[in-house]
């Protein structure tokens, strides 16, 4: 039997050619860095700023083009990220968007921001979900991002109640499958005696916890970045957080994977002062109330079905101007300048006592 080459030398062609393609294509990122300057150059002015280069309906359209065109043996989430980032260091070089997040840093809030715009921007924490729609309320931050549903336990009451009274549109949305690790010191769970977390973190993995640590004491903090923070100092201590908490605190995985449900996913939304195009997949989201008489609800939602429209969700929260008083978020698919969505908001106005569009937003692709 022949002998079989050193593996260095059957290699070698195909290393030659990674390297040729390595060259091509950064080459081809140079080129794209270059028009992207042309792009911003063409729109410099007195006033300009990073928003008038950011457009989440063209970016939108090019990674659902990414994952058309997408053939393998990279996945859609890989050639995703890829090109966010491309995308995310060619707008840098005009200005780096500003994006508020919940902080602090290790949220899963930051890595939904990390996803949904690259890491060439430049990331504000903040403490609160009020923090961070007043700071891009005041343009300190061009963009926010908060958490508004979990797919385990509903709503971030929090998020819906700021657009009672904040002016800020929803110009994007993220979904992050989240993946909640039991950190701490050590690699094993025998030292455990108190658990910190967020508290939409405990409840998502509130089985585990009574079967896996039923005498250990489940305290609820203000983010899983403060949990980690606290397990890293305090003997005895564990927390729930993710990947990013456990590599920002130094803390071990204890274990991987503890939310009861395996396709725990939270919704975040990207919030702005602006309104943008249809991207050609888009959703709105409607603040609406109704009058107070018999089949009022009914009134208020027929305007949807007239013209063929399709909600995807409904969440009624107290209105705050009085008691037993209450408003409903609504997201239906399509942009409000889609002729049917148009005409249904049209009547819908005509018959609610609140009505608002809080914004019309690319879907999230992946």
């Amino acid at each position: 039997m022949a002998e079989s080459p050193p593996e260095n030398e059957s290699l070698e062609p195909i290393r030659r050619q990674i390297d040729e393609l390595d060259e091509k294509i950064q080459e081809m990122l140079s080129e794209r860095a270059q028009l992207a300057q042309r792009v911003g150059a063409s729109k410099h002015g007195p006033r300009t700023t990073a928003l008038d280069f950011y457009r989440p309906d063209r970016e939108a359209r090019v990674l659902q083009g990414v994952v058309d065109r997408n053939q393998g043996p990279l996945s859609d989430e890989e050639m995703i990220r890829l090109y966010r980032e491309i995308m995310s260091a060619c707008l840098a070089q005009q200005e780096p968007l500003r994006v508020a997040f919940l902080g602090p840093e290790g949220t899963f809030s930051q890595a939904a921001l990390l996803k949904h715009f690259g890491h060439s921007v430049r990331a504000l924490s903040l403490a609160s979900i009020e923090e961070v729609f007043r700071e891009v309320e005041a343009g300190v931050a061009n963009f926010g991002i908060v958490p508004v549903e979990n797919s385990s336990e509903g709503s971030v009451s929090d998020t819906l109640d700021m657009f009672l009274t904040s002016p800020l549109k929803i110009s994007g949305e993220v979904e992050l499958r989240i993946r909640q690790h039991l950190l701490g010191h050590g690699d094993d769970l025998s030292g455990v005696t108190r658990v910190y977390s967020h508290q939409q973190s405990l409840s998502q993995c509130r089985a585990w916890l009574e079967q896996k640590l039923p005498d250990a004491e489940c305290i609820a903090v203000a983010s899983n970045a403060e949990a980690a923070r606290i397990a890293r100092d305090e003997e005895g201590a564990a927390a729930i957080a993710g990947d990013a908490a456990a590599d920002v605190y130094g803390l071990d995985i204890l274990m991987a994977n503890i939310e009861d449900r395996p396709d725990n996913t939270t919704r975040f939304l990207v919030i702005g002062r602006e309104t943008y195009p249809p991207s050609g997949r888009d959703k709105t989201s409607l603040l609406l109330s109704s009058r107070h008489k018999a089949g009022a609800l009914y009134e208020l939602l027929s305007p949807l079905s007239e013209h063929r429209v399709s909600m995807t969700r409904i969440e009624s929260r107290p209105s705050m101007r009085g008691k037993w008083d209450y408003v409903f978020f609504v997201d239906v698919e399509g942009h409000a300048e889609d002729p049917d969505i148009a005409a249904a908001l049209t009547d819908l106005e005509a018959v609610a006592s609140l009505f608002r569009v809080l914004g019309s937003y690319p879907c999230a692709i992946l």
